[in-house]
């Protein structure tokens, strides 16, 4: 609609204010319109009431009708809230803007503070659905037409700081440029209040403003005086962001983002990349705003090798040092990047200009991040008190991969803004200050998952947003910390590098209560006599009876007479790691030898953690066997470790066997062996004395290197021992993990399994990946003493046959369209979305069976959705364009009714309403993945950095305890208690890490699920009179891919329930 001619000043400069794309274009035209209606900028919320009145303008009416709604929210008091409460606010990023929007409205005075005088950041965030309509709800169409269209859920911060910075002018905001807060200034006597150090020589006006609370907004290199602040450290992260012209044609509209791809689940993807160009890297993400915006993770040796970097120096200020970055070659390599991930449809690129006239690309470093240890604390001088809180960066510098940023930031804001109400209620210091902090410990796990499904509901009051909240989970008298008489302390920086993420279970006391734990365990055994953690151990009965006191059944204790101790020891070594998840730390030539130890003493420091709270009855080795589940430390490292066996011998039986050969099996022989007769070795992992388990030497060297290895350094792979650092893909050198690797038998080396080697099917070599594995296929047989869930068959789907050999499975069509759509991870936490009315289910439904052209069934008409759509047109009726882009609520079941349709037929593109929703919850999903992707592999790298430390402590032990010097026993002994907590912390961390990896199968698993499903669509929608021999062999090949797939999915989900009800607490006892 155009806009009606007017010669009202006031509308010229309202529609100036609107459409302003320049910070001092939005500010020169609402001063304007503060002169054409008589108004003093800054005045509050009456100066919001008294433009509304007297801006009588159709334009302005929308945006009146919404501010006034949010307004109008029963928690702000009619903007009565707060007015007698002034407060400054430092920062006018999009969380200092909003949070000085909120306080506005609960009617306080507010000033705020900026350093810079331009908004021109085109770096583009990612926006939650709660964000989303947060910003609808304060008018964000009405300034930003683009805002959100379709399933788009991002803005570049220059934009979304420019409609904040338009609703905080109108709502009365005070608003200061090119001003820098350097400080407080404490009142000087009795009566007057806390001012701000401001540089350059702010107006007097400014310079005397005393206020009583103080938000700071002002970005992670600044925390006011009194706050402690944590560092984060990971292994060493190089970001990359680029932002590149925008031009808008049809072209450039028509190219697909990416909400994330990362190698953690996708490795094809990047190896491809690297072939092509050269470029190595561990993500990338590609959104559309102002500019085509690419954000990436670098591989520093990547940025070497093309001569981004001119030197690899150890400090990483440093290495990214604008001294030490080449602008053309990281302009190059930015180039190449965005050019392959888009498949070179955005023709040709060109950087958008950064606020100093300069290409837009740089290179960051995230390898650590600062968190405050507390959001706000209080300052009391001379009778006046001031209440400082933190907001955005300041508070918590996010983790860019996971799209965290603004959405905790906004909640920061709302949680800073209650915090203000309930101090300008009168309600005691340590009880805001508890209250806060009791908030703040949420923030950091908030997801969309994980709070209220209705976002509609959000408000200023902390529980519309949060489900599980406690405002008195600290209590007042754990914050007197926080409670300053005068501010005096700088701001603290502390160290998080060694934190394991869980707390050590189980950790090791003294030497004195392992060999009594062990005595216990070894108790009522013919010939084992425990009397230390040496020589006890040298003849490997001790060893074997440990194990068979944790696992009864793999072999009789009278089996082992006449047993040498060199096999005896090997075979309790093998059992252990391959039945109870404890991974060796010494071979069993150096235990039978007695060499070593302290090696013996932090292996048997395992078992102790593991297996601690295990029952005992003493005099009673044919106990029954300890659950699986039992050590939630070792059943991940367990399962991992299966599931590493599985894959090697399916490698070796695999080759010359077509894909409908046997099915891969479990390590039966190692779980269910004959209680009659030992169990049979296999081939690829005897048990004899000329194992594997012999191969590292007495010296303890790496394998690889070839270098001394201390006890907390090694690493236990197929018998051998390395350096973690040494253990690594021996063609792209990536760190090997759980599960995540394979070793050649032809050259013995490792690969990562992108890169390892398939002798005799070249042909499929191309597909083998991450999500090739196979993992262990759960039976009565293999999964002794677990509790096992039974599993209702998929309607529609031929169970799956326990024999060893695969058949055919033959399906009807409506059966492969229910498999290709089968979801097998339901989160038990989230609930429901509200659902529609019934009619709408039903007539979708009924559309479904619509859907299958050429599957046999009859085409009908697509009148259904004409229904259902008028039917949500009439409930709903749209007032303008901005509300046709809210999601409809849809249940499960129309929802998977509807992905079914949109997937099948052409027909959705009628239905924009559905279509958006359907699409927007499709990036919704794809995001969720990539965000969980990029916290494991933040977690692994942090993981790896603190194994680092820990091995550096731990050899400095090791080496004072083997010295032949004349140390007190006293002293030893700590020493020695010392290394074993590092020993057990090591534990923890690896049992974390096995963890992440179980994960890790999860995200392949699904990836692969996904593509089979694409590819099977495209056969199933062809006419099966049209099917040629090749291509229905073709289709069988694909459905058996994917029946396997989603049977190792119910691998993984049947591990991860047994395990869940392993640890719930055991009742009284058996019930009758």
């Amino acid at each position: 609609m155009a806009s009606p001619t007017s010669t009202n000043p006031a509308h010229a400069h309202f529609e100036s204010v609107l459409q302003a794309q320049l910070c001092q274009d939005v500010l020169s035209s609402f001063q304007g319109l503060c002169r054409a209606l008589g108004l003093e900028p800054g005045g509050g919320l009456p100066q919001y009431h008294k433009i509304k009145a007297q801006l009588n303008y159709w334009s302005a009416k929308s945006l009146w009708a919404k501010l006034d709604k949010r307004a109008s929210q029963p928690v702000y008091q009619q903007g009565q809230a707060c007015t007698s409460t002034k407060c400054l606010v430092v920062g006018a990023g999009p969380c200092g803007l909003r949070a000085a929007v909120e306080l506005a409205m609960l009617g306080a005075r507010v000033v705020l503070v900026e350093k810079r005088t331009k908004f021109s950041r085109h770096n583009v965030l990612h926006l939650w659905p709660f964000t989303i309509h947060d910003l609808r709800a304060l008018g964000a169409k009405k300034f930003y037409g683009r805002f959100c269209t379709g399933s788009l859920d991002h803005i570049s911060i220059r934009q979304l700081q420019l409609l904040l910075l338009k609703v905080a002018l109108l709502l009365g905001v005070e608003i200061h440029w090119g001003v820098t807060f350097t400080g407080l200034q404490p009142p000087p006597r009795k009566g007057s209040g806390w001012r701000a150090q401001l540089q350059p020589s702010p107006p007097a006006q400014l310079a005397n403003y005393e206020f009583d609370v103080l938000i700071s907004a002002a970005g992670g290199k600044f925390v006011p005086e009194g706050f402690t602040v944590r560092e984060m450290r990971g292994k060493l992260a190089i970001g990359i962001t680029a932002n590149f012209v925008n031009r808008r044609t049809v072209e450039e509209t028509q190219v697909p983002e990416i909400s994330g791809v990362a190698r953690i689940y996708n490795q094809s993807f990047f190896q491809s990349l690297l072939k092509a160009t050269g470029i190595d890297l561990e993500n990338i993400v590609y959104y559309k705003d102002d500019t085509h915006y690419f954000v990436m993770t670098a591989k520093k040796q990547c940025l070497l090798r093309l001569g981004v970097l001119r030197q690899d120096w150890p400090e990483t200020d440093r290495l990214l040092g604008s001294a030490n970055v080449v602008p053309e070659a990281l302009q190059r390599f930015a180039r190449a990047a965005a050019d392959f991930a888009t498949h070179g449809k955005l023709g040709k690129l060109e950087f958008a200009q950064d606020a100093h006239g300069r290409p837009d690309v740089s290179a960051f470093d995230f390898t650590s991040m600062m968190r405050a240890e507390s959001s706000a604390r209080v300052q009391e001088k001379h009778g006046a008190r001031l209440l400082l809180g933190l907001v955005g960066d300041c508070l918590v510098e996010p983790f860019w991969p996971l799209g965290t940023g603004v959405a905790r930031g906004f909640l920061a804001a709302f949680d800073a803004a209650w915090m203000v109400k309930r101090w300008a209620e009168g309600a005691r210091p340590l009880e805001v200050l508890a209250e806060r902090e009791s908030l703040y410990q949420l923030l950091s796990q908030t997801s969309p998952e994980n709070m209220h499904r209705n976002v509609a509901q959000y408000g200023l009051d902390p529980a519309s947003r949060y489900p599980n909240l406690n405002l008195r989970a600290v209590t007042p008298s754990q914050v007197r910390d926080l409670y300053d008489v005068e501010a005096k302390e700088p701001v603290r920086r502390m160290s998080d590098k060694t934190d394991s993420g869980k707390p050590a279970t189980g950790s090791v006391a003294t030497q004195e209560e392992l060999l009594h734990w062990c005595q216990e365990q070894t108790a009522g055994y013919p010939g084992v006599h425990v009397t230390n953690l040496s020589s006890s151990w040298v003849d490997g009965l001790a060893l074997c009876a440990l194990v068979h006191r944790l696992r009864p059944g793999l072999l009789e204790p009278s089996e082992l007479q006449g047993v040498g101790a060199l096999e005896a020891t090997s075979w309790a070594l093998k059992m252990a790691e391959h039945e109870l998840g404890i991974t060796p730390v010494l071979s069993a030539q150096a235990m039978v030898a007695g060499n070593d130890p302290l090696g013996l003493i932090a292996y048997l420091s395992h078992f102790h953690s593991a297996f601690k709270s295990t029952p005992h009855n003493p005099g009673e080795p044919e106990a029954g066997p300890v659950s699986q589940g039992s050590s939630g430390t070792a059943s991940a490292v367990l399962f991992l470790g299966k599931l590493q066996r599985t894959l090697q011998r399916t490698r070796v039986q695999g080759n010359g066997e077509d894909a409908g050969g046997k099915k891969p099996r479990m390590e039966v022989e190692a779980e269910t062996p004959s209680t009659e007769e030992p169990p049979v070795p296999e081939p690829d992992v005897p048990v004899t004395p000329a194992s594997q388990y012999q191969e590292a030497s007495a010296e303890d060297l790496c394998a690889l290197c070839g270098e001394h290895l201390y006890i907390l350094e090694r690493l236990c792979a197929n018998g051998r021992f390395f350096h973690r650092s040494c253990f690594r893909c021996h063609i792209c050198e990536t760190t090997l993990w759980p599960s995540g690797y394979g070793q050649h038998p032809g050259d013995g080396h490792f690969y990562c399994l992108q890169h390892l080697p398939q002798p005799g099917h070249k042909e499929d070599s191309s597909d083998r990946g991450p999500e090739s594995q196979v993992l262990p296929i759960h039976s009565e047989n293999n999964m002794p003493s677990r509790p096992s869930i039974p599993v209702a068959p998929q309607e529609g789907t031929s169970p799956v046959p326990s024999q060893p050999t695969r058949r055919l499975i033959r399906l009807s069509s409506p059966e492969r369209q229910r498999l290709s759509s089968l979801h097998l991870t339901p989160d038990p936490e989230m609930e429901a979305p509200p659902k529609p009315p019934r009619s709408c289910s039903i007539l979708a439904r009924q559309a479904l069976e619509g859907s299958f052209v050429g599957w046999g069934m009859p085409v009908q008409s697509p009148q259904v959705l004409v229904a259902v759509e008028k039917e949500e047109e009439e409930e709903s009726p749209c007032s303008s364009d901005e509300e046709a882009e809210e999601d409809v609520p849809l249940d499960s079941d129309t929802e998977q009714v509807l992905w079914n349709l949109a997937k099948n037929s052409g027909t959705m593109n009628s239905y924009p309403t559905w279509r958006r929703t359907l699409l927007r919850r499709a990036k919704e999903e794809e995001m969720k993945r990539f965000c969980k992707a990029q916290a494991i592999q933040r977690r692994q790298n942090e993981i790896e950095a603190a194994l680092r430390e820990l091995e550096a402590k731990g050899m400095e032990l090791e080496l004072a305890l083997r010295s032949r010097g004349s140390s007190p026993e006293q002293q030893k002994a700590l020493w020695l208690e010392q290394l074993l907590q590092l020993v057990q912390k090591k534990n923890s961390l690896v049992a974390e890490e096995a963890e992440l990896m179980i994960t890790v199968q999860e995200l392949n698993l699904e990836e692969k699920q996904w593509q089979l499903d694409q590819e099977l669509r495209t056969y199933m929608n062809q006419e099966e009179a049209l099917k040629t021999a090749a291509d229905q062999q073709a289709e069988d090949k694909v459905l058996r891919k994917l029946v396997d797939v989603v049977n190792q999915r119910d691998a993984l989900i049947r591990f991860q329930e047994e395990r869940r009800l392993s640890e719930l607490p055991s009742g009284p006892g058996p019930q009758g």
